[in-house]
């Protein structure tokens, strides 16, 4: 896998737009970790290896268990190792990355706006779109994950 081109030197301004909007969540109030494992579902729906990568190695360094990691692709059979806000987060992040298929349901909508107030859902929702958007660049320019960095380097 060869990176195709690097969007963020191509387009600074473009990305700068996207950055601020990460900014913006970092501090929007909903938890650090909370957000990440979202980024990390929607990377993981999305295909995006780079994202899956950095967004892992992000919940390990902020103390997130490899028990937990490697249960988000399965989070619903999961049980107590998601809490009843990052279970809900997690549902609506695929319900809203896969849009095209759901639809959106009022039920799933109603499930989101009762673990969050309009803010935080909005925030969330904010976030979704966020990640949904930068997959789509990590894919399309096939950003090289740093995992695979390193293992071409050791070769």
């Amino acid at each position: 896998m060869s990176q195709r081109i690097d969007y963020t030197q191509a387009s600074p301004e473009g990305y700068k737009a996207f950055g601020a909007v990460h900014a913006y969540l970092r501090h929007c109030g909903l938890p650090e970790v909370l957000v990440n494992l979202v980024y990390l579902r929607v990377s993981q729906i999305n295909g995006c290896a780079y994202c899956i990568d950095m967004h892992s190695r992000d919940l390990q360094k902020q103390g997130v268990a490899v028990d937990k990691l490697v249960l988000v692709p399965v989070w619903r059979e999961g049980g107590a190792v998601f809490s009843v806000r990052e279970q809900a987060a997690l549902a609506w992040a695929e319900c809203v990355t896969r849009v095209a298929e759901t639809g959106v349901p009022d039920a799933d909508y109603q499930a989101a706006a009762a673990a969050f107030n309009d803010k935080e859902l909005a925030d969330l929702t904010y976030a979704i779109g966020l990640m949904n958007a930068f997959n789509r660049l990590g894919v399309t320019f096939r950003n090289v994950p740093a995992a695979a960095k390193k293992a071409a380097q050791a070769q």
